[in-house]
């Protein structure tokens, strides 16, 4: 039995790679797009990812028992498009997360800091194990919230918080914060 190592099974090896990356790429973000609720992206996805697949397996099942080197590149497209399709998704950051913050010492700073770059932030008071703490809550986009977690260990870097997906949020308020000109307002000649 030959493995199919010719140039023509490789070209093929290739082409099942690169389209079982896609394929599976979609089905990873279809797969977190159902449990975020996102039914149309969910319904897109899974018709193109299930299009592709027939494709893909249509040309590796007829040629595996004489090439099985198909069977390689299949197996490592799968495993390359699971990787894939969750660096996809992480950059596209769909969907709302909360952020709760504990702080002890710097809950009033850390709030003004986080309303002034333009998100909402409710305080409750609480005791912790030390004492008197103030947890702060945020509602942010995901893509935001690396943001907003860096303004407050910038503030105090011992922190401590927690983050959770939100699947359905009313509002997300966030403010338009006009910055200010780093050089002076030129009148405008009439």
């Amino acid at each position: 039995m030959e493995l199919g190592f010719d140039a023509v099974t490789i070209l093929i090896g290739v082409v099942v790679f690169l389209a079982r990356v896609a394929d599976v790429s979609m089905g990873t973000m279809r797969t977190i797009s159902i449990v975020q609720g996102r039914t149309k992206l969910a319904f897109i996805l899974g018709f193109f990812e299930v299009s592709m697949w027939l494709v893909v397996i249509s040309a590796v099942v007829n040629q595996i028992l004489t090439k099985p080197i198909l069977g390689v590149f299949y197996a490592l497209g799968f495993s390359t498009g699971n990787v894939v399709g969750i660096i996809i998704e992480r950059r596209l950051a769909f969907g709302h997360m909360a952020l709760r913050i504990i702080t002890q010492a710097k809950a009033k700073q850390m709030t003004e800091e986080i309303r002034s770059a333009g998100y909402a932030v409710t305080t409750f008071q609480g005791e912790g194990l030390l004492g008197p703490v103030t947890m702060l809550y945020v509602v942010c986009r995901r893509k935001d919230l690396n943001h907003v977690i860096g303004i407050a260990r910038k503030t105090e870097p011992d922190a401590f918080y927690t983050t959770e997906q939100e699947c359905s949020v009313s509002k997300v308020y966030r403010s338009c914060v006009q910055q200010e000109m780093p050089w002076p307002a030129v009148p405008k000649k009439k």
